[in-house]
């Protein structure tokens, strides 16, 4: 047996298990300080605090979460698709200038291939697009529960100050759910420039992310 294949689970899926790991305990504690913020501003409106539970369901929770959720899909969906065309001197984030890469040749049938491109076909021409696809879906489905929190946060917020209600599709004319868009958005947009630009010029020895360190500024690594 290799020791390639002695690796236990645990090692062979470390990557994506810190970060989802991370990912459950930042929910974790914005769930623990969201509560207290939206409580604090229950007491100030004269109303009763609320518990865990009922606060899931506020408009508050869903809307900060999906806020964040939907420009993150939004940002790797971009990212997926457009460095199938689009090109950057230098960069670890892009594919070579020029020449065929073995990302763009078409898909082989073999013994070990995909059940789907083993079977060909329309879902074959899906699977060749599924990681832009499945991105695109889910900032999708992240904006339509932004867009939903928001509104029902709104709507929570105006009832308290005695003032009027917006419907579902009313609000989606509203600035304030665009401006949680797009200060959302654009500080997406900016770090994959960050990464793309710096990793021109600087290293990090051992990561995937980067070029070798002895590597010109010029070339480009995909």
């Amino acid at each position: 047996m290799s020791k390639k294949n002695k690796h236990s689970f645990l090692y062979n899926n470390s990557l994506s298990i810190t970060f989802l790991s991370l990912a459950v305990v930042t929910i974790i504690a914005q769930v623990f300080t969201g509560v207290q913020q939206y409580n604090d501003f229950l007491i100030e409106h004269h109303q009763n605090p609320i518990g865990m539970l009922h606060y899931l369901k506020s408009g508050h929770f869903i809307e900060a979460t999906f806020e964040n959720w939907e420009s993150e899909f939004l940002q790797m969906a971009l990212f997926v698709w457009l460095t199938i065309f689009l090109r950057q001197k230098g960069s670890s984030e892009s594919k070579q200038l020029s020449g065929i890469q073995d990302v763009d040749a078409q898909p082989k049938k073999h013994p070990h291939a995909p059940w789907p491109v083993r079977k060909g076909g329309f879902i074959l021409s899906v699977y060749k697009h599924s990681l832009s696809l499945s991105l695109f879906l889910l900032f999708i489905a992240s904006f339509l529960l932004h867009w939903y929190g928001s509104n029902k946060d709104f709507n929570d917020q105006q009832i308290l100050e005695g003032k009027s209600t917006l419907t579902l599709m009313t609000y989606l004319s509203n600035s304030r759910l665009w401006f949680e868009s797009f200060q959302n958005w654009q500080s997406e947009f900016l770090s994959v420039f960050a990464i793309i630009f710096l990793s021109i010029y600087l290293r990090e020895i051992g990561s995937p992310q980067s070029k070798p360190v002895d590597a010109p500024n010029s070339e480009t690594e995909k």
